[in-house]
């Protein structure tokens, strides 16, 4: 039994010990009802400190698994029952011009708000936050730089934070040069750049759905037409569904997340993305890779983006610091291949130039390897967090929701059933205080109305525990049979 915990590895022993309790409850060894070891029995039988066993039994206590009995012990619940991953959807027979910036803008608004819950928000920053060490490594860069640090920086980015970039792709096997990558600011900056590189207005673009709504408020800003690829919740983009597409439509350009993927958290296996690579360059169409959530995948497993496949140059790879690092700084970047030119040219025109301050120390942060530090603390909270969340879902929201079980990044995806009014929920949910993400925003046309998006990236409190048990109760408010003025009433605002 000792052999099972790694203690030379990079995961918390507490966590080596719920997971093992967790494996032993789905293989049978443990059952329903069940007493676990004492903490000191258990500690001996994995050769670990008590204080060790002690943190993993109350982490399994707070989400659901075991239950402590008074002068007893711990004991093994009985399994929630099996929640179902949401379901897919068609695909579209036709593409759309979109119309979602009046919702979007209502529910940014509402995101935004001062003294919420955040469980709307994309941050997985907020479970490791990087601002003391960015705020010492900032001061070093001003100590050393002085007032070349608050100039202008060169257009296409700071030369040391491009090769550290560069020196990244090169554990892929992926040979980047430096005059193909731009930092840009953010990642939207980069898809931005990278679609206008290879569309005109009226243009397809092929988009998963679900789609991050900033992706869809974009292409609608550039009169563009979309089609909708179904996803798979694990396994990402379904090929089929787009080969079937590109026979019937001419698709410019497809943008997908080949890695994490953000509502879903799907990972795809890298069968599928090779054959998706090789199918967008037949078709002639240029993959844009929407890469931010790419190392925050809970068990690195070296999956390589889809720019390592592409042997017709017709892959560009948009990514960005802003969720591993530092939100507000605003630096991410494009890998254009032979569209560098004319990305140089739009970034020229957009903004001349990114912070080289905020540049200088993210180049710092990276050299120093606190960068990776962090990433591998954000890892282990975040795939903690889920399970709390997951938890709290199971035994708050209504019968009949189903949910993902996401492979990184920081956010769940719910489908509650038909009944529920999910834009009502999202006025009331803001209303008690918390903020959530309807489905909505991630369609170009009128799907996901049943489903929602919330976030387990932030610091773990029983402010948040509470949050959840809450929008479970609300649920009840908007359940269109029960309260029709009140949901229609709330829609309508």
């Amino acid at each position: 039994m000792s052999r099972i915990i790694n203690k030379q590895g990079n995961i918390y022993l507490y966590q080596q010990v719920i997971d093992l309790i967790k494996d032993m409850q789905s293989h049978g060894s443990l059952s329903a009802g069940e007493k676990l070891p004492s903490l000191r029995a258990m500690a001996q039988k994995l050769s670990i400190s008590i204080p060790t066993i002690q943190q993993a039994y109350q982490e399994l206590e707070r989400q659901g698994v075991i239950s402590a009995r008074e002068k007893s012990g711990f004991y093994l619940n009985a399994s929630s029952e099996q929640c179902h991953q949401p379901r897919r959807i068609q695909l579209a027979r036709q593409p759309v011009a979109v119309n979602k910036q009046a919702l979007i803008e209502q529910v940014f608004d509402g995101l935004h708000r001062a003294a919420v819950v955040p469980l709307g928000i994309a941050n997985p920053v907020a479970v490791n936050p990087t601002d003391k060490v960015l705020s010492r490594t900032m001061r070093k860069v001003m100590n050393v730089a002085g007032h070349q640090a608050i100039n202008y920086g060169p257009l296409d980015g700071f030369a040391a934070l491009k090769k550290q970039i560069i020196n990244r792709y090169l554990d892929f096997a992926i040979g980047v040069n430096s005059d193909e990558l731009i930092i840009t600011n953010g990642a939207q900056e980069a898809l931005h750049i990278a679609v206008q590189c290879v569309t005109r207005t009226g243009d397809i673009v092929a988009i998963e759905s679900p789609c991050y709504f900033g992706i869809i408020e974009m292409l609608e800003s550039l009169g563009l037409k979309v089609i909708e690829i179904p996803m798979c919740p694990q396994q990402g983009v379904c090929v089929d569904d787009l080969q079937q597409a590109f026979a019937e439509h001419d698709i410019k350009a497809c943008i997908f997340s080949t890695s994490i993927s953000n509502p879903l958290g799907s990972k795809m296996p890298e069968e599928r993305r090779q054959r998706l690579v090789r199918l967008v360059e037949e078709q002639g169409a240029v993959l844009i890779e929407d890469d931010v959530y790419g190392e925050l995948a809970y068990e690195p497993d070296g999956a390589k983006p889809a720019q390592y496949y592409s042997t017709k140059g017709k892959v560009i790879t948009c990514s960005s610091l802003s969720k591993t690092a530092a939100p507000s700084y605003r630096v991410g970047w494009i890998i254009a291949g032979k569209f560098a030119p004319q990305a140089r040219r739009l970034k020229r025109a957009m903004s001349c130039a990114s912070s080289l301050m905020n540049q200088w120390t993210l180049y710092e942060f990276m050299n120093s390897g606190d960068y990776d530090k962090n990433l591998r603390i954000m890892r282990q909270r975040l795939a903690l967090n889920k399970e709390r969340m997951r938890a709290l879902v199971q035994r708050h929201f209504p019968p009949g929701t189903r949910m993902t079980n996401p492979q990184g990044g920081c956010v769940l995806w719910l489908q509650l059933p038909t009944q529920y009014d999910v834009i009502a929920l999202f006025h009331l949910a803001l209303e008690a205080g918390i903020s959530i993400t309807p489905g909505a925003i991630f369609s170009a046309t009128d799907k996901y109305r049943q489903c929602l998006r919330l976030s387990f990236g932030v610091q773990w409190n029983e402010e948040v525990e509470k949050a959840v048990a809450r929008l479970g109760a609300l649920c009840l408010q908007v359940q269109k049979g029960k309260s029709k003025g009140t949901a229609k009433a709330l829609a309508k605002t």
